[in-house]
């Protein structure tokens, strides 16, 4: 069976030899070195050899309603049912990107997660989950008797509810660029330009061409003094996006922080005012106080949540 997960930037694929067990052959390819998924999955299977699968979820990151799948923030445009019959498929099962990584996180171990703060879980809770990479991913997890149904939704894609002056200053300047400012704007890699121009707007000073991984590295090692400034305003945003995110749900299973960007930053995120901002809700400060939250630092989790919910199809 293969698995796949497909982001703005790359796709990894997988495969699962036996039921229950890691995807093996992993490889990871830049979307732009395909016309289509169709494309990339072939040279995958080329490369890998072996038996041709007859089985596959892929994990994509954009909205899936339907048979046509329209990729946000990359060009691939696709009919599952196309892509089935053209990779010779007996069945195709495509999901959102956080679902797979919302399946994944009953499976995670230990040493595959890292705690930022709070208590303990409530194990008969719902569990929150986001995470930011060249977009923003929102979803979750909802007890249902024996087994946890994931969330299918766009939630990076809701408004940016700014905080603090500076942001509501950041929400003007981004308001003239865009139409609608939603938190994906700014937890996202091309988010990280958009917070470090502002910054440079509002100290009114000229910004460098500088790509999110620049914005990261020298924001961390204190390099550039408005790296610094976005990626401190990144990581508090992220703190109000998840609290949001936790009292919507009645998360108090926990919020799990995944994507490219947060992992990457190592200690540096742990020691930001990600978990401050997280608990700052007035009346509702203690209730967020108590539940815990994580950073996901497992190497390929979609993976494990594509295997996951094919795995649970093939059962039923």
């Amino acid at each position: 069976m293969l698995v796949g997960d497909v982001g703005g930037t790359n796709a990894r694929f997988g495969l699962l030899r036996k039921a229950g067990e890691q995807p093996v052959s992993v490889r990871v390819y830049s979307c732009a070195d395909f016309s289509t998924i169709a494309d990339a999955v072939e040279n995958y299977l080329s490369e890998t050899g072996g038996q041709r699968p007859k089985e596959a979820a892929i994990a994509v990151a954009t909205a899936v309603t339907g048979d046509r799948i329209r990729m946000t923030n990359h060009v691939w445009q696709f009919s599952i049912e196309e892509t089935r019959r053209a990779l010779k498929l007996e069945r195709l099962d495509v999901i959102n990107d956080f679902t797979a990584l919302a399946l994944a996180l009953p499976h995670l171990k230990a040493e595959e997660i890292c705690k930022t703060g709070g208590g303990e879980a409530v194990m008969s809770a719902p569990v929150a989950l986001l995470g930011a990479g060249t977009g923003l991913g929102v979803s979750g997890l909802i007890p249902g008797g024996d087994e946890w149904i994931p969330l299918q939704g766009e939630g990076g894609h809701a408004s940016f509810s700014p905080v603090t002056e500076q942001e509501i200053e950041i929400l003007r300047i981004l308001r003239q660029r865009y139409q609608h400012v939603s938190a994906e704007r700014l937890l996202s890699g091309p988010g990280l330009v958009n917070l470090y121009q502002a910054h440079a707007a509002l100290e009114r000073v000229p910004a460098e061409a500088y790509s999110p991984a620049d914005i990261s590295r020298k924001g961390k090692e204190g390099q550039c003094a408005l790296c610094a400034a976005a990626l401190e305003s990144f990581c508090a945003i992220m703190g109000t996006v998840a609290g949001n995110l936790v009292l919507t749900l009645g998360a108090r299973g926990g919020v799990y922080v995944g994507g490219g960007i947060v992992p990457g930053l190592g200690r540096y995120f742990l020691d930001s005012r990600f978990r401050q901002r997280f608990e700052q809700k007035g009346r509702f400060s203690e209730y967020l106080a108590a539940i815990p939250s994580f950073v996901i630092v497992a190497k390929y989790p979609a993976l494990i949540g594509a295997a996951s919910f094919l795995l649970h199809a093939e059962k039923k």
